[in-house]
């Protein structure tokens, strides 16, 4: 599995995608339906085919996350998507209310490629890893086992071990597990929010 390379986005680019977001959200405040992105108005950097993941923030407290690991759609697309995803599909929360949009935060990240990462021990894995940068996908093959982090989560979970442990327990998977049909794949991920105009 891989994913194609990210566009380079400037300031402008990104400040679209973060409006779209925010649209996408208040869009499905409207009777929860889907913001209709108009792709023929967008930069082209915005339309190639891409994945990302919407972090919703209020305050410091998470309010939603929902994201792609496939690119399967035009960046600015998938970036409306996930908004209304993280805000009305997260099943960790309930749907957002009207009252907190105004504290919300919007933060896209924007995935590189997928590289899938060889290793003979769960030692040998954490061996591998660059703390602070990698985020992390696995996969336990044959199973319905899948969970993906972003590299921001190592603000939170600064330690390779940890990390990885927390990646299996998100996958439905106990903190010990081990297999020769476990994958991993590594990436980078390009972050940037409009929490800055909520302060």
């Amino acid at each position: 599995m891989s994913l194609p390379d990210v566009p380079v986005l400037d300031e402008a680019h990104k400040e679209v995608l973060l409006r779209v977001a925010r649209a996408a959200v208040e869009h499905g405040l409207d009777g929860d339906c889907m913001l209709v992105v108009d792709l023929e108005s967008c930069a082209p950097e915005l339309r190639v085919v891409g994945a990302t993941f919407i972090t919703l923030r209020l305050g410091e407290a998470l309010r939603g996350c929902v994201g792609s690991s496939q690119a399967v759609r035009p960046l600015v697309a998938d970036a409306a998507h996930n908004a209304h995803g993280a805000a009305f599909r997260d099943p960790r929360f309930s749907p957002l209310d009207r009252a907190e949009l105004a504290g919300l935060s919007i933060h896209v990240s924007i995935l590189g490629p997928f590289e899938e990462l060889r290793f003979s021990s769960e030692a040998d894995l954490l061996a591998q890893l660059q703390p602070g940068e990698d985020g992390l996908c696995l996969e336990v093959e044959g199973a319905r086992h899948r969970a993906i982090l972003l590299p921001s989560v190592w603000a939170s979970l600064p330690d390779a071990a940890t990390f990885f442990h927390h990646l299996k327990i998100k996958a439905g998977l106990p903190r010990h597990y081990w297999s020769n049909n476990l994958k991993v794949w590594r990436y980078a991920s390009e972050s940037f929010s409009d929490a800055r105009n909520k302060s």
